[in-house]
């Protein structure tokens, strides 16, 4: 669940909204002044709003992250230009000298699902969109990468691997 603090939120403001109403008709029955139950409604109307405002948002999001995920396996999907064997032959050694450095580095699976997202050139956003999982944790987890590979930062561990190559 990437939005478990805005359910929190949600729930805590679903909270103050039935305790304001109950509120309201219990100050309406026993004569509060109009003043005490349109504040109370205030505060009643502007949480519906701020419900409103974080469902939208997290749907906005949620469809971001769907639409990201299918331009994604649509692409992994679709059937490449013809290549020449030379260039095809290329890109497999080149895929399995790349797993076997990240072997050699002691990346755990997921450090490699991410380096291969890295190298891919997805920004920590987009996989962290693809993973499932919060953005922050996918720039943790590329900084264990760039440690372990003894690089400092995203940039140079890419060059790491092309630049013997050109």
């Amino acid at each position: 669940m990437l939005y478990i603090k805005e359910f929190v939120i949600m729930l805590l403001l679903s909270f103050v909204i039935v305790g304001n109403l109950t509120d309201v008709v219990y100050d309406y029955r026993h004569g509060a002044s109009l003043m005490h139950l349109s504040v109370e409604i205030s505060l009643v109307i502007a949480s519906t709003v701020l419900i409103a405002m974080l469902s939208l948002g997290i749907w906005r999001e949620s469809r971001s992250n769907r639409r990201l995920k299918a331009e994604l396996t649509s692409r992994q999907k679709s059937t490449p230009a013809p290549q020449s064997p030379g260039l095809l032959a290329a890109r497999h050694d080149f895929a399995r000298v790349f797993q076997r450095q990240l072997e050699e580095w002691g990346l755990t699976e997921t450090e490699k699902e991410v380096s291969l997202l890295l190298m891919k050139g997805l920004s920590f956003k987009e996989i962290a969109a693809v993973r499932n999982t919060l953005e922050k944790t996918v720039r943790q987890q590329a900084s264990s990468i760039y440690k372990k590979a003894g690089v400092s930062g995203r940039h140079e561990f890419s060059a790491w691997f092309i630049e013997d190559i050109l």
